[in-house]
């Protein structure tokens, strides 16, 4: 008969060296508002799942479109931005 054992130790002992680095937590702070806008739109779809949307819920899902896209414009401009010293050219 085998022993039934948890994987415990397994799961946890990697956890130390596994922690996300500054660098990543800094990317995700910048990357927040595009993940916050993509909850909202997600939030927007997940609402019109179970009827048919009405104007209102169609108006929020448009509101939120844009402002996941703004979101993601903004990203890219200041990824840009701070990929290409020197201003235009």
């Amino acid at each position: 008969m085998n022993p039934i054992v948890t994987v415990q130790d397994a799961v946890t002992a990697f956890a130390d060296f596994m922690e996300p680095t500054n660098a990543e937590l800094d990317a995700i702070e910048q990357e927040m508002p595009v993940i916050l806008a993509d909850v909202d739109l997600l939030d927007a779809y997940i609402t019109t799942l179970d009827r048919i949307p009405s104007e209102l819920d169609n108006r929020r899902i448009r509101r939120a479109r844009r402002r996941a896209l703004a979101a993601r414009v903004a990203l890219l401009n200041r990824s840009t931005g701070a990929s290409q010293p020197g201003g235009a050219a």
